[in-house]
């Protein structure tokens, strides 16, 4: 039909490639459906979804078309005038079909291991890209991956081929005079389907949202429209007048002394149980320690043992909750008492917002530490702590003990290293270790013969949270490198007079069925659920406490434990302080929800459309009337928002002096 109609070689090509793309892009939303569809989803109930994400890929489409219909407005430039033009033309959709192809692997990526659509929260590893592709490189088989990933595009760039071939073929004899109307008319479609509908406005990112229904959402968009929308969105925003009208309700939640001006600072002086042997202090913060995976949520893999030993001889939170998923906002939170509000960039990488007040200045007298086995460089870290006054960094390249991957030296290694510089000690100190192991590439040191590896039936595996044999094991390895420190600073003057606190910087998403309530596992709170742990047998009295709280909580409480004053400035609060109340954690992630855990609820209100949700985190909890239950979640809704307007505006308001 076209044919007859004279239609220029390029248009037709340009027809033909279209196609093709529409093809690939299909294939892909296709297979993000079978992959990952929740269950109770139907295709029929998704059809609004494909026909949705049918606009936005035709927009990506026309964009990779415009440049070939749009330089072919001169025939010299057209795919069809020479040899060489086919061959440069050729090159650009290879080009553009590795990048397409590499989105998409990405995407799937991400939706595997965090369940949302691959977005500009990536950008945050791309720059420590010499990490990131070490990590990489020891966890996948990236070789292979991109090798099939080669074979692919080539497999396409021969279609793109044969396609501009059949055109030659085709026409060949028809004498298809140049003609410019046919490339002005091709524009003008090009230029439609990028404006993506018949409407009075575009088609952009936020009417994806219309389903109200995340996965609906994420299936309508590619990973091309919501990777570069969100890009825009890594600037970090806060609004001051919101953060000072919603001051009132905060500070009755908090509870603040000022309850009528706008300042967060408040003094507190040392309480009647403050010690007064100015012991040191011990931060471990510990890698992807996710409570539903160990032996103190009951889990009857038993992972690990020793650790819940100690949560017997201290005092153990049995429900800490990280504000974010990542070590990144893990490490901010626990140094700053702000939780990381700021949706697709770590503030630890925002210069405006890095040099944070930090209650750690307040320990006057004691010597400061920082241990990381690997590069503090990653994610910034390094532009964090070195706030610290006095910091002294012992990092990569500082280290007697032998590299085993990415991540630097085994965590028993970094455990012990950092004993040798604690015996030496002469005054008191207030040390920061941060692990990695328990983290891909999952590799455990074959020279640590002592550690024993399990093998545990896959499916047994499944049903208790963990993914791969691999993760097991390296979980019980963080239990066993508790278990060499502990043992070697028992056998040390320091250990009597010391504060060791361990906390996980972030949970991981997974199968907590068999544990908690459902809430943990469908509402994603396994990313955030943590262990916190005070052990200092000598200076605490155990106890196991069950109300919820936070790891902005982690500085404020320990300083507390102290005899001397201390500022405190941000959100954090002292848990063992008997004035607390309104037991809670603020969580919030990428996937635009924010919310609060309370010892009975978790409500979730999304930020892209308006959604709210009251899921109960307790089996057997109490019993609520309808208008008892929708006066509990406005109230929340009120708090939640309150707290999401004050975290961002403190994390560009509580500069160090």
């Amino acid at each position: 039909m076209l044919k007859r109609y004279k239609v220029p070689k390029t248009i037709l090509w340009v027809i033909n490639l279209l196609v093709i793309f529409f093809l690939i892009f299909t294939l892909f939303r296709l297979a993000t459906y079978f992959a990952f569809k929740p269950r109770g989803l139907s295709f029929s109930d998704l059809l609004p979804s494909f026909l949705m994400g049918v606009q936005y890929d035709l927009r990506w489409i026309a964009i990779i078309l415009l440049p070939v219909v749009l330089l072919s407005l001169w025939p010299q430039f057209s795919p069809f005038y020479s040899a060489r033009n086919k061959k440069w033309w050729s090159w650009y959709l290879v080009v553009i079909t590795f990048v397409v192809f590499f989105f998409f692997a990405a995407d799937f990526g991400s939706f595997s291991y965090n369940r949302t659509r691959l977005d500009a929260g990536a950008m945050n590893f791309v720059e420590d890209p010499g990490i990131s592709l070490k990590m990489m490189w020891q966890t996948y088989p990236l070789f292979w991956m991109l090798l099939g990933l080669l074979v692919a595009v080539l497999v396409f760039r021969w279609m793109y081929h044969q396609s501009h071939w059949r055109v030659i073929t085709q026409t060949d004899g028809l004498k298809i005079p140049y003609n410019r109307k046919y490339f002005i008319a091709s524009l003008l479609v090009l230029c439609l389907l990028i404006y993506g509908r018949f409407a009075a406005s575009p088609l952009t990112w936020k009417q994806s949202f219309v389903f109200q229904d995340n996965f609906k959402t994420y299936l309508a968009l590619n990973p091309l429209q919501n990777f570069f929308t969100t890009l825009g969105l890594r600037k970090p925003e806060f609004n001051e007048q919101k953060a000072r009208d919603v001051y009132p309700l905060m500070a009755e939640w908090m509870p603040l002394q000022d309850k009528k001006g706008f300042s967060y600072r408040r003094v507190v002086s040392p309480g009647s149980n403050a010690l007064e042997s100015r012991p040191n202090v011990v931060l471990v913060i510990c890698e992807s320690f996710s409570m539903y995976k160990s032996s103190m949520s009951g889990n009857p893999l038993n992972t690990t043992p020793f650790f819940d030993s100690l949560t017997g001889k201290g005092i153990f939170f049995e429900r800490c909750f990280s504000p974010h998923f990542s070590t990144a906002r893990g490490l901010f939170a626990i140094i700053t008492g702000i939780p990381d509000a700021q949706l697709f960039k770590f503030s630890t990488r925002n210069p405006l917002a890095i040099k944070q007040h930090t209650i750690i200045d307040n320990f006057e007298g004691y010597s400061r530490h920082y241990f990381l086995g690997g590069s503090p460089g990653f994610n910034n870290f390094a532009g964090l702590v070195q706030n610290i006054d006095g910091l002294q960094m012992h990092t990569e390249g500082s280290f007697r003990s032998p590299r085993i991957n990415v991540w630097g030296i085994s965590d028993k290694d970094l455990f012990l290293e950092a004993n040798e510089t604690f015996k030496k000690e002469k005054t008191p100190f207030f040390s920061i270790i941060q692990t990695s192991d328990n983290h891909r590439p999952y590799m455990i040191p074959a020279s640590d013969t002592d550690f024993v590896h399990q093998v545990i039936p896959e499916e047994e595996l499944n049903r208790y949270g963990f993914e791969s044999l691999q993760e097991y094991n390296t979980f019980r390895y963080s239990d066993y490198c508790f278990k060499k420190f502990i043992e070697a600073a028992e056998k040390e003057p320091y250990f009597h007079n010391t504060i060791f606190i361990f906390v996980g910087d972030h949970g991981v998403a997974g199968n907590a069925s068999a544990v908690y309530p459902s809430a943990w596992t469908d509402q994603r709170l396994t990313d955030e659920h943590v262990p916190l742990l005070f052990f200092a047998p000598y200076l605490l009295q155990p106890q196991k406490r069950t109300e919820v709280v936070s790891q902005i909580d982690v500085l404020p409480t320990v300083a507390g434990m102290i005899q001397q004053p201390y500022v405190n400035t941000t959100l954090g609060r002292d848990l063992l302080d008997t004035a607390k109340k309104n037991n809670f954690a603020f969580i919030t992630n990428t996937a635009g929800k924010i919310g609060i855990v309370t010892d009975e609820f978790y409500f979730i209100k999304n930020l892209n459309f308006k959604d709210e949700q009251l899921v109960p985190v307790v089996y057997n909890g109490k019993s609520y009337t309808l208008a008892q239950r929708d006066s509990i979640r406005r109230r929340l809704s009120d708090f939640t928002s309150a707290f999401f307007e004050t975290a961002r505006y403190m994390l560009m308001n509580n500069q160090k002096d």
